[in-house]
């Protein structure tokens, strides 16, 4: 990195307030990427299955759908966002959560994914302080909240976004930048086995399936970035938080019989207060150091 450039990250970008102008920012592509990936694999899984039972291709051609095409539109009217309609948090305000051309209401959702990213990554820049690997924990917990939403809209976790974030995990430990290289790879072996016998357990006992194989390597990955120490912390942090919020969702009528509600969101909940508390807290909380 040239020298005349690290500066400018520490003193700028790097610093709370700079890394929240950034989650902004990225938490606005988020959005796009929890509500899109989902579709995009629905279409390629389609595709595949004709092609796997030699169906001819289907009559009617979509139009082409990636996280950057079409342009963003309102669902109701199909008014295209222009740039001004389209800055973080701030065009949601402007239009009081309404689009500009039917006044349908947009989701608070989208400005809430903002907001909550440039916290997250202003938690990055307090945590690991103004430095260049500062950028990885952002990209780590950006995938995070994406991964979260995703699998509490639809119960899936893509291995476009977990695989992706484990491998990364082992390949910045390999590089020295983070923990040393065996805790990451035995975190990644021990958060993906844990999950993996809990799964197996209960489907012998009762012969039903409890968790999806996603949220298996959704540990690994915390593994791969936290360390093996990490892994029983994140597995019990998520059951609280999961009884937290099932209990939530139960007194507000939002629970009911049969529903299933998706693990991955509590795990990913409990892998980032680990990542901000730090492994050395998490154990004192604990009272195993």
């Amino acid at each position: 990195m040239p020298d005349n450039l690290l500066p400018v990250l520490t003193d700028i970008v790097l610093t709370p307030w700079g890394l929240a102008v950034l989650g902004l920012c990225v938490g606005s592509f988020l959005n796009v990427v929890i509500h899109r990936m989902p579709l995009m694999l629905e279409r390629q899984w389609q595709a595949d299955a004709r092609a796997m039972l030699e169906l001819p291709e289907a009559s009617a051609e979509q139009p082409a759908l990636t996280l950057y095409k079409p342009a963003s539109r309102c669902p109701k009217c199909g008014h295209q966002i222009r740039w001004f309609e389209n800055i973080p948090l701030i065009s949601w305000l402007v239009l009081r959560g309404k689009c500009s051309a039917c006044v349908t209401a947009i989701s608070v959702r989208y400005p809430l994914v903002e907001l909550a990213t440039a916290t997250l990554f202003a938690a990055c820049s307090w945590r690991f302080g103004a430095q260049p690997t500062t950028l990885l924990w952002c990209g780590f917990v950006a995938v995070l909240v994406a991964a979260a939403l995703i699998d509490w809209d639809t119960t899936l976790l893509p291995d476009d976004l977990t695989l992706p974030l484990m491998w990364a995990g082992l390949v910045v430990a390999g590089l020295g930048w983070n923990l040393p290289l065996k805790d990451a790879l035995w975190g990644a072996v021990a958060g993906y086995l844990a999950l993996w016998s809990v799964y197996w357990l209960f489907k012998l006992t009762t012969g039903k399936e409890g968790m999806g194989y996603g949220d298996f390597k959704l540990l690994a990955a915390l593994g791969a970035w936290l360390g093996w120490p990490m892994i029983l912390p994140i597995v019990l942090g998520s059951s609280v938080i999961g009884a937290v919020v099932g209990i939530g969702m139960k007194v507000t009528g939002q629970l009911r019989e049969g529903v299933y509600v998706p693990y991955g969101p509590f795990l990913a909940g409990a892998g980032l207060v680990v990542t901000m508390a730090g492994s050395q807290r998490v154990l004192q909380w604990l009272g195993w150091a």
